[in-house]
């Protein structure tokens, strides 16, 4: 029987960034991120999880692994 799955993982990097105030360290970095400055590969994975895919696009449960 074959199965599809879903695989979700949430990686983490840190960056410096100078700025004058937060609104622009948010801009800042939305930028450096679109423009590939910012890049979280190969980053921390700090949480993965899986689901098995039901049909009709229905997902059963997310389990944390």
């Amino acid at each position: 029987m074959k199965y599809i799955i879903i695989i979700e993982e949430t990686v983490a990097k840190s960056f410096e960034v100078e700025a004058s105030s937060a609104d622009d360290v948010y801009k800042i970095t939305e930028q450096k991120y679109k423009s590939g400055e910012f890049i979280l590969d190969p980053g921390d994975c700090q949480f993965r999880q899986i689901d098995i895919m039901k049909s009709g696009c229905e997902h059963d449960e997310w389990r944390e692994f």
